[in-house]
């Protein structure tokens, strides 16, 4: 019997999150957990297989794998259904530790907090790439103290709450569970004396400058991310990361679809009858146009590997130019007497030479007929 997709049997999409998946876990392992369905051996497989499922997609490594080609890719590092029944605080060890941290007393280790950054960048910019400077306000531990948050020459003292553990153990319903001292908020110390740069966070604010290259082709909404360039950790942990995310700005004669541009390009009514050659702006210069006799408003020209290479890779896009036909304005006597001639030219051959205005007046008199 072939095994069931991971995906399905957590009831997770392939781009879930880590926590999402671990989310699903813990909820489809309270509910078939053997524990709490006795001599109920179908709870029992749908448990197994619950958790089979996810020591695989936990896994960056081997859900990697997995993504690529399926169970043959996992079958030998994951050992099949090695998942057992196991004891019911075994199940939930691994996302108790994660949510609440590791059992065992002293100070939290806590990663520090990603930071985000708006960017904004021109569509030249974005197209090309570029390399722009960002001042970022960022949380750095304390040179005063060197982190603790007590005054030079003082030491953190045992919180009397939890006893120096930094964590408090919290009945919940049939089981407890740790969390971190709501007092010393995990550190197990309290400090008497605060240090009065840090006024005992034992980080402080400050501003630093960073050079962040872009790739060519980004645009609105994607993201470069500067490891370690985050908030800094707690308890020794590592600091977080800093997601810079692109925003576009509107431009004057282009606006961008995928790896296409396009334009709108105003032309004279004369230019529109007769035909002609046009310059028409690109990014990378100017390219010639031809115009053809009879083109009318809304008519779009394509202009091909003039638009963008994305910076997912791919061709390149084009360039896509809409014509739009300018009515004349404050005319001269002259020229309105010229246009009444040219109008008088057209009586009788209407159907010939406007044949859309022919056919809409036709439709007009049936109506009304």
């Amino acid at each position: 019997m072939a095994k069931q997709d991971y995906y399905e049997t957590l009831g997770v999409s392939r781009t879930s999150t880590e926590a999402e998946v671990k989310k699903a876990y813990r909820r489809m392992a309270m509910k078939y957990h053997p524990d709490r369905n006795p001599d109920n051996a179908d709870a029992e497989e749908h448990f197994k297989e619950a958790k089979e499922a996810y020591e695989i997609l936990s896994d960056a490594r081997k859900r990697a794998a997995y993504d690529q080609f399926g169970h043959a890719g996992v079958d030998q590092s994951s050992g099949g259904h090695r998942g057992g029944a196991g004891g019911f605080s075994d199940v939930f060890g691994d996302v108790f530790n994660d949510i609440f941290g590791a059992a065992g007393g002293g100070r939290q280790s806590y990663r520090g907090a990603d930071l985000r950054y708006h960017l904004d960048l021109t569509l030249e910019e974005a197209i090309a790439g570029t390399t722009q400077k960002i001042r970022i306000p960022v949380r750095v531990e304390c040179n005063t103290c060197d982190g603790t948050g007590a005054k030079k020459g003082t030491e953190p003292v045992i919180c009397t709450t939890c006893g120096g553990h930094g964590q408090v153990r919290i009945q919940q319903g049939f089981f407890a569970v740790q969390q971190p001292c709501p007092h010393c908020g995990g550190t197990g110390k309290m400090i008497k004396e605060p240090c009065g740069d840090c006024h005992g966070e034992g980080h402080v604010q400050e501003h630093k400058t960073l050079s962040v290259k872009i790739p060519a082709g980004v645009d609105t909404g994607d993201r470069v991310r500067l490891s370690g360039e985050g908030e800094a950790g707690a308890g020794g942990a590592g600091p977080g990361d800093l997601y810079v995310e692109v925003q576009v700005q509107r431009h004057d004669v282009f606006t961008r679809d995928g790896n296409n541009l396009y334009c709108e390009m105003p032309i004279n009514f004369v230019t529109a009858s007769l035909g002609g050659d046009l310059e028409v702006p690109t990014l990378s210069g100017k390219a010639n146009l031809k115009i053809p006799e009879g083109t009318q408003t809304g008519q779009q020209f394509r202009l091909r590997s003039k638009g963008v290479v994305s910076v997912r890779g791919g061709g390149v896009g084009d360039l896509m130019c809409r014509v739009v036909i300018e009515t004349p304005v404050k005319l001269s006597k002259k020229q309105k007497e010229l246009l009444q001639q040219f109008d008088e030219t057209m009586l009788g051959n209407r159907s010939k030479h406007s044949p859309k205005t022919s056919s809409w007046l036709d439709a007009v008199k049936d109506f009304f007929e």
